[in-house]
């Protein structure tokens, strides 16, 4: 390694050094995680694997499946409720007034 005397350097020459440092250091990181990715997939296709398998990044999220039930206002139709989350306050008055709430499905 060089010996640099850097109490003798300009300031653009320590900042040439700065840049120099970050790149050389960004570059010997992205070489060590190629090689460890290389490394990894290589043994994952020997256990009968990829990556994404074994990451987990193959597989679907989970999706919510579609409301088999809508309910509507008995008085407005394009109001409607799927049943899922939050109570309208039209459907949570109409059970609380005692009425079935299955005469609302639409």
């Amino acid at each position: 390694m060089p010996d640099f005397n850097l109490a003798t350097m300009s300031l653009a020459d320590l900042r040439d050094l700065q840049k120099s440092v970050a790149k050389a250091i960004s570059t010997f990181e992205n070489r060590q995680k190629a090689e460890a990715r290389e490394k990894v997939e290589m043994l994952a296709k020997d256990l009968g694997f990829t990556l994404a398998e074994l990451a987990g990044l193959g597989e679907p999220k989970r999706k919510w499946s579609p409301s088999t039930k809508t309910f509507r206002h008995p008085e407005n139709p394009t109001l409607t409720w799927s049943g899922r989350g939050r109570k309208p306050g039209w459907f949570a008055a109409h059970v609380d007034a005692g009425k079935d709430p299955d005469v609302l499905l639409g």
